[in-house]
């Protein structure tokens, strides 16, 4: 296969590591592998990563090396272009809302070519220490429960803990005490109280340009998962970072091609709906989603960023016989994204106009319902 000039990570695994790596997908078991990254031997560990992804016959992996250091490997199966969750992290970064730095890959398993992967760097305390971010909590929304609501999303029965979606990373005890108290006090303060709270716990203006971010580039699934909330060392106050933005861009996370307008402008989610009740917020949100539009989320900006990342893998995907989707598909995705950001500022420049007037209804979420606000357990 040829690599396209792209960099290729090597890994070698022995017979039985990789059987037991093999046998329970769900279960992440890692085991031991020997890398060869930029040329130089590591000893590391492997395990898979996913959510349904985990059915396919081309994983994803999470690679944990000697150092501390942690990578994603990440198969994009069903995204066509393959370039979707780069260029929402490289968005991202570019409005000022960090982000995983992204690079594609060529893997080889014992010398067999696995095909082109997209290297994510893991969110842990590396990449705040590399950014100079202090972080005094680390929190994974893993599942759909972490809506920052009293309700479960799906079945929309009471949480037995409000901790439920979430996995602590950084802070142990203390960090689930406080996003406990955090989900409590977002459901259960009113009016001048939960804005006066919400001005203490939350940084309101990193929190606005994230929404902003997640409404633009269209990911439904970011809302309630797929994100990563961290307490600010210095103030204490509770950030978000995106994680695993595959289903954007015109498509969703099955690699279906959905309607521009699928996410609304106000998004979704308990902790977005008290925000955006407030005049003062909403209007500052408003003028924040104006001034993306003017500056970053335009047809000018994006293409090039475009045609570089979908240049850059073109020949090694033609190569790749392990893709899930055909190399003519491939090629037409820069058009299809380029649709997507024109149809989306038309979208957004529409639902404004109501939103600025007050006149869009703040509606609830998939998961935000209504009901008694009884205390529930840690």
């Amino acid at each position: 296969m040829s690599n396209g000039q792209l960099p290729i990570r090597r890994i070698e695994i022995k017979h039985d590591d990789f059987a037991e790596l093999q046998k329970d997908a769900w279960t992440q078991t890692f085991v031991p592998v020997r890398l060869e990254v930029d040329g130089k031997p590591y000893e590391a560990k492997i395990a898979y990563r996913g959510g349904h992804t985990l059915n396919y016959s081309k994983k994803s992996y999470e690679i944990r090396f000697e150092e501390g250091l942690v990578l994603h490997w990440n198969a994009e199966y069903d995204d066509p272009s393959m370039i979707r969750n780069a260029l929402s992290f490289h968005f991202f970064n570019e409005i000022g809302v960090s982000a995983p730095r992204t690079r594609p890959i060529l893997l080889e398993w014992n010398g067999e070519p696995h095909g082109v992967y997209l290297e994510i760097e893991a969110v842990n305390s590396r990449f705040f220490n590399k950014r100079g971010l202090g972080c005094r909590s680390l929190i994974y929304a893993v599942n759909d429960n972490a809506n920052f609501d009293l309700f479960e999303s799906e079945t929309k029965k009471r949480k037995s803990s409000l901790s439920e979606g979430y996995e602590i990373v950084i802070g142990e005890s203390r960090a689930k005490q406080r996003i406990v108290s955090f989900v409590r006090n977002v459901n259960t303060l009113r009016g001048t109280k939960l804005s006066a709270y919400l001005k203490q716990r939350l940084d309101t203006n990193q929190y606005l340009l994230w929404l902003a971010g997640a409404v633009l580039t269209g990911n439904y699934d970011g809302f309630e998962q797929n994100y990563a909330l961290y307490e600010e060392k210095q103030a204490g106050k509770y950030r978000i970072l995106p994680w695993d933005y595959e289903g954007t861009w015109g498509r969703n996370c099955y690699g279906k091609q959905v309607s521009s307008d699928l996410v609304r402008i106000n998004g979704y989610n308990r902790l977005t709906a008290r925000l955006l009740s407030f005049t003062v917020w909403r209007k500052q949100y408003c003028a924040l989603l104006r001034e993306l539009l003017d500056t970053h989320f335009t047809i000018e900006k994006l293409s090039p960023v475009i045609d570089r990342m979908h240049r850059r893998v073109s020949d090694a995907i033609r190569l790749d016989y392990t893709r899930n989707h055909s190399y003519q598909l491939f090629l037409s995705e820069p058009a299809l994204i380029r649709n997507y950001i024109k149809e989306r500022r038309a979208t957004i420049l529409r639902d404004l106009k109501l939103l600025e007037n007050g006149k869009r209804k703040q509606t609830a979420g998939p998961s935000e319902t209504t009901g008694s606000l009884l205390t529930v357990k840690i």
